[in-house]
């Protein structure tokens, strides 16, 4: 960090801190990702430093290499001149204070001088801190109006840190939800996995999108989903990057879970995600949706039959049952957390073992049987139609009682059919 603001300087350009490394300081998070802004026009911070990448020239910014071989953003100092909702026309030559002035909330409008220690905070971002209070940077609605993504970072903020929004911010934020078709498919999802990977609990940002009339602009397809599965989020782990991948996707396909596996699709594709992705999300809905009544009322009434887990295992797919079943677990303590019920509470790990157990034990697939297509030529059954319907068959009865999957018992089944 001091290097960086160091050479700049010895160059003749004022350099600060900025941004989220500053507040998340103040706040006590560790944070690495430090980003400068400078008086230094990109090519002259590219004529000072030997590796820069040009990550964002036309806009000011450009990566920088520090000894440890982190990139930092480096900026120039800039004010806007036009913006369209999302995108601005900047022009350099600006102040710090006039760079701040450009920024979303108080608490990331500050900026941090490590060789002095100095403190430039011009609209109260660090008392903001202290209140624990989300506030626009001077007029809330030419904030938003300006940047309609500003709305949905400011609940992640909100709801990351625990702290209120600023009725005037609050307002403006509500007042955005006719213009948020100004932002793409691929940001409203980068926001959602950034909701997920950072906030501990995405049920309070999930229901502020629901108040300020986001979903139903963004996300039509879990506008008026239950609110039991907003609150399940909370008792799934958040993680982040390539570790909390996982983590991360999971959360995401609780936002559908339970919505028919079209709906699903059709939600994931628009939001562009990935095809593996949506496919994943998308059964995991649908599964829950087709099962669901039926899961639940076992539940309720105590440890489900090895033969109805089997067939659920079965519906669901062997690679997603840990996932279900965990999905399927957090419902339940969203509602425990309503109404105790500690039965069912004991009863939710151990289903939950007992149907990757199975799934990874029992035959649940026709590739599992002990017989193929071949073993049944030779038994005198045709290809065709009626193969695929003894194939059938006899993984339903498989599934039944896994004893009889055995070459003799099959065939013998086979013959019969």
């Amino acid at each position: 960090m001091k290097e960086i603001v160091a050479r700049l300087e010895r160059a003749g350009f004022e350099t600060w801190c900025v941004g989220g490394a500053v507040r998340d300081a103040f706040l006590g998070h560790p944070h690495l990702d430090w980003d400068f802004a400078t008086a230094a026009t990109p090519a002259q911070v590219m004529g000072v430093f030997k590796r820069t990448v040009p990550v964002g020239v036309d806009f000011g910014t450009v990566g920088v290499f520090d000894s440890a071989n982190t990139l930092h953003e480096v900026t120039t100092f800039r004010r806007d001149v036009n913006t369209d909702g999302r995108h601005a026309v900047v022009e350099f030559g600006a102040s710090l204070d006039d760079d701040l002035a450009r920024r979303d909330f108080t608490v990331n409008a500050m900026a941090y001088h490590p060789k002095t220690e100095e403190l430039r905070d011009p609209f109260g971002g660090r008392l903001d801190l202290e209140r624990g209070l989300i506030r626009a940077v001077g007029t809330a609605t030419e904030r938003m109006r300006e940047d309609r993504l500003r709305a949905l970072r400011g609940i992640r903020f909100a709801s990351r840190f625990g702290f209120h929004i600023e009725p005037e911010t609050w307002a403006a934020i509500r007042q955005s939800a006719p213009h948020m078709g100004r932002l793409s498919p691929e940001r409203v999802k980068q926001e959602l996995e950034k909701t997920m990977e950072q906030v501990e609990r995405p049920s309070i940002a999930l229901e502020w999108w629901r108040e300020a009339g986001f979903l139903l602009a963004l996300v039509p397809a879990v506008a008026h989903a239950p609110a039991e599965r907003f609150a399940a989020l909370d008792y799934l782990p958040r993680g982040a990057g390539e570790t909390g991948k996982g983590s991360t996707l999971n959360r995401l396909a609780m936002l559908f879970f339970g919505e028919k596996e079209s709906v699903a699709a059709g939600a994931t594709k628009a939001l562009r995600f990935s095809n593996a992705d949506g496919a994943w999300i998308a059964s995991l809905a649908g599964a829950r949706a087709e099962l669901g009544h039926a899961i639940d009322a076992a539940v309720k009434a105590g440890m489900p039959p090895a033969g109805n887990l089997r067939r659920w295992v079965a519906r669901i797919g062997r690679m997603r049952t840990e996932t279900f079943f965990s999905l399927n677990a957090a419902l339940w303590r969203a509602r425990i957390a309503v109404e105790d019920d500690p039965a069912v509470e004991s009863r939710l790990d151990p289903i939950t073992r007992s149907a990757v157990e199975i799934a990874f034990r029992d035959p649940i697939e026709i590739a599992d049987l002990a017989v193929d297509g071949e073993d049944l030529l030779k038994a005198g059954i045709p290809n065709g139609p009626r193969m695929g319907k003894a194939l059938h068959a006899l993984l339903d009865r498989v599934i039944d009682d896994p004893a009889l999957n055995t070459v003799p018992a099959l065939l013998a089944i086979a013959k019969s059919l």
